[in-house]
């Protein structure tokens, strides 16, 4: 029988060259490959819209006139950009010793004016005054063809005017033509606003013609790449890398009409340095889906 110190020192030989294998094997279990942030592909509405731009006009406007000749404006009593109410008097005409009111057929905005005093004002010349009738106005916008089909009345939009703002407009009316050299059709948007708005100022439309609802990723997890339009989904930690057909965008997400299923989890930023195959590790609040 070998010596007992014999013994324990081959036991401490043996557990200082099974040392360094053990270690080995605990650095095998740790994860493999690049660390990826990555999300859950879900479900997500998307508006469809049609973009005009246009001009504001006015919907309809009525010239006010005296109803007989010889007459000289004695006083004016509104301008240009003022409101009015129909009957309100505009303006004094006299006609030797006498005198008469000339009065607001409709209320609305005074959007012109020739009135000055002294000058003559007849039933046939210039009109005095030019009013908006109830202050109403639209957006004239022009619109390609192939997007002519897909408004109708009724549909909401957000409008942009020029000095006024970003207003609520409903389309209004939609001409049944198109120019033959230009091929755009004509649209009119009604705008509600109290604020002022100024005759052929010009506005930009975003018409709501429907909505689309499906599968949804941000931009950053589309790739663009020979081989197409392509998002790196992660099944079993390892990349796949599947083509997709995109759709309507908004608010940085994509819509994803064919490729990825909802509750997928896909890289949150695609990268050109990931292969298909390639093993990552799943950093996120969905890295623990499989």
């Amino acid at each position: 029988m070998p010596p007992r110190s014999s013994t324990l020192t081959a036991a401490a030989l043996f557990l200082l060259v099974a040392r360094p294998a053990l270690a080995a094997d605990n650095t095998d279990a740790q994860p493999k490959g690049a660390a990826v942030t990555v999300l859950k592909a879900a479900k997500s509405c998307f508006d469809n819209i049609v973009e005009v731009s246009g001009v504001v006009m006015a919907r309809d406007e009525r010239q006010v006139r005296p109803d007989r000749f010889g007459l000289k404006v004695a006083q004016v009593m509104a301008d240009p950009g003022d409101a009015v109410t129909a009957g309100q008097p505009l303006a004094r005409l006299t006609d030797g010793a006498n005198a008469i009111n000339v009065t607001a057929p409709v209320a609305g905005t005074i959007s012109a004016s020739t009135a000055i005093v002294g000058a003559p004002a007849s039933a046939k010349g210039e009109a005095l005054f030019t009013i908006i009738t109830r202050s109403e106005y639209d957006l004239v916008g022009m619109v390609p063809t192939r997007d002519v089909t897909k408004v109708k009345a009724d549909q909401t939009a957000r409008v942009a005017v020029l000095g006024a703002g970003e207003i609520d407009g409903k389309v209004r009316l939609v001409a049944p033509t198109v120019e033959p050299n230009s091929q755009l059709g004509q649209v009119f948007i009604a705008l509600t606003t109290d604020r002022r708005l100024l005759v052929n100022s010009s506005g930009r439309a975003r018409i709501k013609t429907g909505q689309s609802c499906g599968v949804a990723v941000p931009l950053t997890a589309i790739l663009y790449s020979t081989a197409g339009t392509v998002v790196q989904v992660v099944r079993r930690d390892r990349i796949e890398t599947r083509r997709v057909e995109t759709g309507l965008m908004s608010a940085g997400q994509v819509e994803i009409r064919d490729g990825v299923q909802e509750g997928e989890i896909v890289v949150a930023r695609a990268g050109a340095l990931l292969r298909e195959g390639d093993p990552v590790r799943p950093v996120g609040e969905n890295a623990d889906a499989k």
